[in-house]
């Protein structure tokens, strides 16, 4: 365990740094430790725990263990029991909210404001939804042909592992283990090795809460070994991932080997579209919060703001005069707007695309450079006439950084629209009501908003089309990844 040290927290406890695994906390099989850092100062909060495959193959077997045992307490546990489980996790995240919502925040940068009352109440509603869907999980009677009685049996697919990334942490965690816990399957966590702080305090919670050894085990560590091994394991059944469309493309190649089921969700270069006719405050605004919310750091970021040549002078002054005005720095100041960078890589990578806008003729507008002397911090960035075939309107950034690109026309910004490999979120600005619908429905996307950007629910599913993802995730729809049909038919002659 090490302790907090940063002066601006208000939370003093000791934390959690070791790997949790078949209920107990310990050190690495090759006692080996990484620096998690924070972003706002660069240095090293602490040292946690380096798991890698050794570590990997003991949670597997605990988890295989708790998952099998037929007289285990997990397997005997009633499904009401299990939400009632969920719902005491959920009530604990809220009892240490502020120790959380600052743990977050020291670990990865963001404003306090945003962990405590963006995400966190997303985290307790999560586990709070799925908590009430244990004992809902039903199968089907099915009228077959001849003399038979024949129906479905829904069954937890077993053992899952989970790789989460470090931008929404917490609530990362809240979407991996709800749905998994609720079908009844057992899980083997791999935090984002920048980020791992809240998803081990969250595991002091569950075991609080009463898990039974071996339900819940985290593992920190990095891609190649922690989470490599992870996915190549013969005893996990199922790989949910969330991060980059990159590390998808190697996940889904490894799960192979083993046919493991796997839910992806992916990069994005999401489209938000402004037409003339919409209300411009609220577009403005939303506009503004779809791109820079989190730094810019959203897998659904609104990157490229396509805006209706009527109404585009209006819109790119209202937003450049917003921009140059955000607060940046301390994120535990609650009047901060836009903290640091998760860490110098992303830092770099956000840099790198400024310059490629720059050299590619866009016209910078506002930012475009480092904040400070200190810590992973960039001005937020505003590029005009960006041209669809710029690297900054076609790749996935993750930063600070807007494309404003002009459309005259529904055809033309649909057309636009669909040019990326991507397809996780789109939105459109509009009073039109009958136009915004017709435009959602052509949109290839697996979340629109209308008049709104960033709107997450525990009970609406999320999700990608083309290269931003397979299967979906919250609502209903995410019990799917974690449950096995099995059909039982009986004759009754």
């Amino acid at each position: 365990m090490a302790t907090v040290t940063e002066p601006r927290l208000k939370t003093r406890r000791a934390l959690q740094t070791k790997l949790l695994i078949d209920g107990q906390w310990r050190d690495s099989v090759s006692g080996k430790t990484f620096a998690t850092v924070n972003p706002a100062t660069e240095e090293v909060i602490a040292e946690v725990a380096e798991g890698d495959a050794a570590d990997i193959d003991l949670a597997v077997k605990a988890a295989r263990r708790a998952f099998d045992d037929q007289r285990g307490a997990w397997r005997k546990m009633d499904a009401r029991d299990r939400g009632h489980l969920m719902s005491r996790l959920a009530d604990l995240i809220e009892e240490n909210k502020d120790e959380l919502a600052e743990l977050e925040s020291l670990d990865n940068g963001k404003p306090i404001n945003e962990s405590r009352t963006a995400d966190l109440p997303l985290v307790i509603d999560c586990f709070r939804y799925y908590a009430g869907w244990a004992d809902k999980i039903h199968g089907q009677t099915i009228p077959i042909r001849g003399n038979y009685f024949c129906y479905t049996w829904r069954e937890p697919v077993g053992v899952a592992g989970q790789i989460i990334p470090w931008n929404f942490p917490m609530l990362m965690v809240a979407w991996k283990w709800g749905p998994a816990l609720a079908m009844g399957c057992t899980v083997v966590l791999k935090p984002a090795e920048q980020t791992p702080l809240t998803a081990l305090r969250m595991g002091e919670l569950a075991l609080e809460a009463g898990y039974p050894p071996g339900v819940i085990n985290i593992v920190p560590g990095f891609g190649p070994t922690a989470g490599a091994a992870l996915v190549a394991h013969p005893e996990v059944e199922k790989i949910a991932f969330t991060g980059s469309t990159e590390v998808g493309h190697v996940i889904m190649k490894d799960a192979a080997a083993t046919l493991k089921r796997i839910t992806f969700e992916l990069g994005g270069k999401s489209p938000n579209i402004v037409f003339a006719d919409a209300d411009m405050e609220a577009a403005v605004h939303g506009s503004l919060f779809g791109l820079y919310f989190n730094q810019g750091q959203c897998c659904c970021a609104g990157s490229r703001l396509f805006v209706q040549d009527k109404a585009h002078d209006e819109v790119v002054e209202k937003l450049a005069a917003i921009v140059k005005a955000r607060k940046l720095g301390n994120p535990f100041d609650p009047a901060t707007e836009q903290g640091p960078q998760v860490d110098k890589t992303q830092f770099d990578r956000i840099m790198s695309y400024i310059e490629k806008g720059k050299s590619e003729g866009a016209r910078l507008v506002a930012g475009g450079e480092r904040h400070g002397d200190k810590g992973y911090f960039i001005k937020p960035t505003i590029f005009d006439n960006v041209k669809d075939e710029m690297a900054i309107a076609r790749e996935e950034i993750f930063g600070p950084v807007l494309s404003v690109l002009r459309f005259s026309d529904i055809d033309e910004v649909v057309e636009r629209g669909h040019m990326t490999e991507y397809g996780l979120a789109a939105a459109v600005w509009t009073r039109d009501i009958a136009k915004a619908h017709a435009i959602a429905r052509r949109l290839h996307a697996g979340t629109v908003w209308v008049n709104c950007y960033d709107v997450f629910d525990a009970g609406a599913p999320f999700g990608g089309y083309k290269r931003s993802g397979i299967g979906r995730e919250l609502g209903e729809r995410g019990l799917d990844a974690y449950t096995e049909v099995k059909t039982v038919t009986v004759s009754l002659d």
